[in-house]
């Protein structure tokens, strides 16, 4: 017999669980649901000392409470924060624990503690300052002054992941029996001793809130390294078409997930080909001679065969990319062949290595952005009244203060495979950073925007909304299409059809970026080469 151990997540408790735990029950498993101290039961002063020890010891009493026959296999499932806890104690227990459950929830790390997970940056800043100051937050409200998170309010949950598919009973029930969070819960850092590390694994994913298996496909072949253990055949994966609280919206659904989970099924990673490299390192599509290059700081320029000044093209790169990575973006294949097909063309290439290291990090690196564009602008090399801007993947957000005010000095603004809306699990609600709705602002700008066929739907999704947006408004956007392309398709689909898109792409952003003014004294070379 299967015996599922449900543990819930940041607000909640036993409650949420109540159908799903129903519906196994009735498909033979065995079903304990964890009553998280401070959540569940009685409401008293001492919620905040409640700390994430404190959630770890409540869900080893219910493992401990499980029969240890040889037949019965444990399943935990951790919804949310919940999977911290049960990962603590699955470590401490890993010789009685069968599998773990990632429902919605992210990976957990050894010494990190919940509060990385909080989708909210701010918040996460302001919580983070409580550290050490025995669980008392000053961030404001009678709760928090106590050691406590308030739960959200009814139009609130939505900050804390998609509430799709929810019902407005079942929101205003979750809202009625939420309960403050014990900032100890969020602060304490998690301590594993690696045992876990044995122990099978299933994510559950709601596209709904913005991750899906291909997704993270996606990165796991662009190379990032703190995802390459879910490619281990003990890792598996499940999608459910729902919002973060599938328990409320689909349990009949999440049933069916979780009974296969447990039997081990699910769908499996394709691990990176070592052979072949990440595909964010790989070779540029095209061979693009050299040219000059000068390191400023955290800037690059790619400098052409011109003694005027010449026009310039600053390259955003995408992310989150861990701050430790090496190399830096400024150094990866693909934009440093698109700035040297830009220099080859009688443009300076900008490239930048900007702190957009985590979701939290957009302000800053829209900073990084701003005072790039103005070193360059400042170069007696650069025209500095013939600026564009070219953004990549999840650099595409900060294209929106530049299309809701653009100055005058900016002919083009590209754009290729972007995020051009935060996805709903980014915590990024708030934020000004939406070109879907600057792009209302842009008037004139002329915007070129390559779109790749075999984007993951999640992000395909943003570019229609800014499409759709763009076409109410008149914007001036042409679209480069690779039918067949993935998302960094310039290192990992090396095809005819991708070199004509790079060079469509380039050609146009410069015959904007260049307007009236020849580019004499140079000579096009993005046609001429091929690899």
């Amino acid at each position: 017999m299967t015996a599922f151990i449900l543990v819930p997540g940041m607000f909640t408790g036993t409650h949420i669980w109540q159908d799903t735990a129903a519906r196994l029950t009735a498909a033979g498993a065995e079903v304990h649901t964890v009553a998280l101290t401070g959540l569940d039961g009685p409401r008293t002063a001492t919620r905040a000392a409640v700390d994430l020890e404190t959630h770890i010891a409540d869900v080893l009493a219910v493992v401990d409470s499980v029969g240890a026959d040889e037949d019965r296999r444990i399943v935990l499932v951790g919804h949310d924060y919940g999977i911290h806890p049960a990962v603590g104690a699955a470590d401490r227990r890993a010789e009685r624990v069968q599998r773990i459950v990632h429902l919605d929830s992210g990976l957990v790390r050894d010494g990190v503690p919940a509060l990385a997970a909080v989708p909210d940056q701010s918040l996460r800043e302001r919580l983070a300052g409580t550290a050490g100051t025995a669980g008392t937050a000053r961030t404001g409200g009678a709760d928090q002054a106590q050691g406590l998170l308030p739960p959200p309010a009814l139009d609130e949950w939505r900050d804390w992941g998609s509430t799709a598919g929810v019902s407005d009973a079942a929101l205003d029930r979750l809202t009625a029996l939420a309960a403050p969070q014990p900032l100890g819960t969020l602060l304490q850092p998690l301590r594993l001793t690696g045992a876990v590390d044995q122990v099978p694994t299933t994510g559950v994913l709601c596209t709904g809130n913005g991750t899906s298996i291909e997704l993270i496909q996606m990165l796991v072949r662009l190379g990032d390294p703190a995802l390459r253990p879910l490619t281990d055949p003990r890792v598996t994966f499940f999608e459910l078409p729902t919002g973060h609280w599938p328990m409320l919206s689909c349990p009949g659904e999440l049933t069916d997930v979780l009974l296969r989970a447990a039997a081990g099924e699910g769908h499996r990673l394709e691990p990176v080909d070592d052979a072949a490299g990440p595909g964010h390192l790989r070779p540029f599509l095209m061979d693009v001679p050299e040219v000059p290059r000068e390191r400023h700081g955290n800037v690059d320029l790619y400098l052409p065969a011109a003694e005027e000044p010449r026009p310039a093209v600053v390259f955003v790169h995408g992310g989150p990319v861990p701050a430790d990575a090496r190399p830096t973006p400024r150094d990866w294949p693909a934009l440093t062949g698109y700035a040297r097909c830009v220099a080859e063309d009688g443009a300076v290439g900008v490239l930048l290595d900007h702190r957009l290291h985590d979701l939290g990090d957009y302000e800053r690196a829209a900073e990084d952005v701003a005072a790039a564009v103005e070193l360059a602008r400042a170069d007696p090399r650069v025209d500095g009244d013939r600026i564009a801007l070219w953004f990549f993947s999840g650099g595409g957000l900060i294209a929106a203060d530049w299309l809701d005010a653009p100055p005058a000095w900016l002919r083009c603004l590209a754009a290729t495979y972007p995020v051009l809306a935060p996805l709903p699990n980014w915590g990024l609600s708030g934020t000004r950073l939406r070109p879907a709705r600057a792009v209302a602002n842009a008037g004139g700008l002329p915007v070129v925007l390559t779109r790749v066929g075999r984007e993951t739907p999640e992000l395909a999704a943003t570019v229609e909304e800014f499409l759709a947006a763009a076409e109410d408004c008149g914007a001036d956007v042409e679209v480069i299409d690779v039918p067949h392309g993935h998302h960094g398709f310039e290192t990992i689909d090396v095809t005819d059809a991708s070199r004509t898109a790079v060079r469509h792409a380039v050609r146009t952003v410069l015959d904007h970026t260049f307007g009236a003014r020849t580019r004499a004294g140079t000579k096009s070379r993005t046609g001429t080469g091929t690899r």
